[in-house]
């Protein structure tokens, strides 16, 4: 038998006997208390720069995270649990922060709403009407999937002035689908994604119900489970079954499947991964991939669009690299003074950024920004929100920020909250050498490794890291893109003053 067989036999096996020792739990895992990860909660909330301005306490009881406190804003209020439920040893996440919000009529807040939606390119066209009482918008409508309800309902949140929103949005009928089928979707829709392990969920569907079970190592696998599963034909998703066991958050378990994969299964993935994105989908972006190295073409008609493709295919299995040559036609020329109005208008509306002033200009439909603000979150805020007009061919971020040093904790699990620039690290890193002179190397080794513990993205096990004069060298191998650059945001946020990513990508 050659070597490629005996490999094949290998991974067939592996794939067909899930309950074996191939994809058996940890038989020694380290203990966690709920001290411990409190401390890790409070950790990240008190470092995120968008989460240290708010008031935020944590408890824990048998894993069970209860979050109080007061924020002023419904988007930090999401982004709380958002970060404590990427913890490793978190079971589930209790939400009883209190809103402080501006003070807004609930006239003004609809016509925010409806120009919110109307900004968007992706939800422009959506037949959906908002009505607002004391605070609480309840989305109207219908559209053709769940995941666009997601982008209207997002959209929605970022306003300023909202308390809530509440979902009245119907979907679509787009015929019959059966079981099978629907079973089918969903299966390949977790197969696919870099973020799961689809050897411990098992998928049942029956009369358009998708029935989820099995076992995901934090709530933020949980979420994003059920999310995928909601392909067209479903009704809705029980995974009450789906447990949380921070045993399986690693995902080393999947490293046999990332091996075998070729770039024709890699090339129909990055394509199926588009089907369920509806700001890429009908665009059909070329993908062509070569050893594991992803290049799209063709053409798309908003910049959130082109963003959006190359994030989809970063979080496919056995993409390493993205080179996003995607071009953005408009379908409507958009006058450069109109497009600088445009996005100053919907920068405005957005909650985060109500008390910034921030200057816009376009040229050629390139916009740039300009002005101060506290952190980075409130930068990239600003920038995502301008990569959503029509018209928008890119984004010049010249936005300073009083405190670049504070972390920026990407949420690229989640497709409506997935976006760090790429302008982030470079910032970020001229402004610990004030640090650095505090912090021994011994310490800044224990920073990163403590934060690659609590991580559930990346695999500690198999990753060495050693520290020399403030500069961290990581070594070792990971199965993907995505967990080979979430490595190097852990060395920097540890302390590290320059580092040096060795790690071999599978």
């Amino acid at each position: 038998m050659g070597r490629k067989a005996a490999m094949a036999l290998v991974a067939a096996v592996c794939l067909a006997l899930v309950s074996s020792a191939c994809w058996a739990a940890p038989k020694e895992q380290k203990m966690m208390t709920d001290k411990q990860i409190a401390n890790a909660v409070d950790q990240m909330l008190l470092s995120d720069s968008e989460m240290v301005n708010h008031m935020i306490d944590v408890k824990v009881n048998d894993g069970i995270v209860t979050l109080s406190g007061t924020v002023n804003q419904l988007m930090a209020k999401e982004r709380a649990v958002k970060i404590a439920e990427t913890i490793r040893g978190v079971r589930g996440v209790v939400n009883t922060i209190e809103l402080k919000v501006s003070s807004r009529t609930d006239k003004e807040i609809s016509k925010d709403v409806k120009a919110a939606l109307l900004y968007d390119a992706a939800t422009s066209s959506f037949n959906i009407e908002p009505s607002v009482k004391e605070g609480v918008v309840t989305l109207n409508g219908a559209v053709q999937s769940f995941r666009e309800k997601r982008i209207a309902m997002h959209d929605t949140e970022r306003v300023k002035g909202v308390r809530d929103v509440r979902d009245n949005i119907s979907i679509k009928n787009t015929g019959k689908r059966t079981d099978a089928e629907i079973a089918n979707d969903v299966k390949r829709a977790i197969a696919i994604s870099v973020w799961l392990e689809p050897n411990f969920i098992n998928t049942n569907v029956k009369d358009g119900v998708v029935t989820l079970t099995g076992e995901v190592g934090t709530p933020a696998q949980n979420d994003l489970a059920v999310l995928l599963a909601m392909t067209a034909g479903v009704k809705s998703v029980n995974a009450e079954g789906l447990k949380v066991e921070p045993w399986a958050r690693a995902r080393g378990q999947r490293k046999e499947i990332v091996t075998f994969k070729d770039d024709s299964q890699i090339k129909q993935a990055v394509l199926d991964a588009f089907v369920f994105d509806p700001r890429v989908f009908s665009f059909g972006p070329g993908v062509d991939v070569e050893n594991g190295a992803v290049t799209l073409s063709g053409i798309v008609n908003n910049l959130k669009a082109k963003r959006a493709a190359e994030q989809d295919a970063k979080n496919t299995v056995g993409v390493w690299r993205v080179k996003n040559l995607l071009k953005i036609r408009p379908a409507k020329p958009v006058p450069d003074i109109e497009l600088a109005q445009n996005v100053f208008s919907a920068i405005l509306l957005d909650s985060a950024l109500e008390n910034y002033d921030i200057e816009v200009k376009a040229k050629n439909g390139v916009i740039t920004l300009s002005g101060n603000v506290d952190s980075n979150y409130e930068k990239a805020q600003a920038d995502d929100i301008a990569s959503l007009a029509n018209g928008a061919m890119n984004v010049k971020n010249n936005i300073k920020v009083n405190s670049p040093s504070l972390d920026y904790y990407d949420l690229s699990y989640d497709p409506d909250w997935g976006y760090t620039p790429s302008y982030y690290w470079n910032e970020y890193q001229p402004y610990h050498p004030n640090r650095w002179n505090y912090i021994s190397d011994a310490e800044t080794e224990a920073n990163i490794k403590e934060d690659m513990f609590w991580s559930p993205w990346v695999n500690l096990d198999d990753i060495t890291v050693k520290v020399a004069n403030g500069v961290a060298t990581l070594t070792g191998a990971v199965t993907g893109w995505f967990e080979y650059n979430k490595l190097t945001d852990y060395a920097y946020q540890g302390g590290a003053s320059r580092v040096y990513n060795n790690v071999t990508v599978r």
